[in-house]
């Protein structure tokens, strides 16, 4: 009978896991004063999406293709230049995650430099998540 229990409890516990989530952002308006811009997602874990403000996600690794909408006056690099960039966002349950472009402004870019730009978390709060049934 405790074997019973003790595998229906290892169970249990599996399957609340699997319930819980985390939610990465894109919405919030990030600080172009501190070199902070907006960013928005093309890809999750590999296949193309249409951007939303927020993705609720289940716990674990998830990866994210951003393109950065950075209006810096600053900013002289070619369109073609202007890539995708992949971040990585290992999501924990009952937390959420505000997505940016960080313009990496203590350089002047010019021509076919990518570099000006990296996707990062510039944000992170306690958020109660909650993944919906399934049928």
């Amino acid at each position: 009978m405790l074997v019973l229990v003790l595998l229906l409890s290892g169970c249990a516990s599996q399957l609340d896991s699997s319930h819980q989530c985390g939610t990465v952002s894109s919405f919030l308006a990030p600080e172009p004063e501190l070199g902070i811009y907006r960013a928005v997602v093309t890809h999750l874990d590999g296949k193309p999406v249409i951007s939303q403000p927020n993705y609720r996600l289940s716990v674990g690794e998830h990866r994210f293709t951003l393109a950065e909408l950075i209006d810096s006056p600053t900013l002289k690099v070619s369109l073609a230049s202007r890539t995708p960039k992949d971040l990585i966002v290992v999501v924990e349950a009952n937390t959420r995650y505000h997505l940016a472009a960080k313009f990496n402004s203590d350089k002047v870019y010019r021509g076919k430099d990518s570099g000006f730009w990296q996707p990062e978390v510039w944000q992170q709060e306690s958020y109660n998540c909650e993944l919906p049934a399934s049928r």
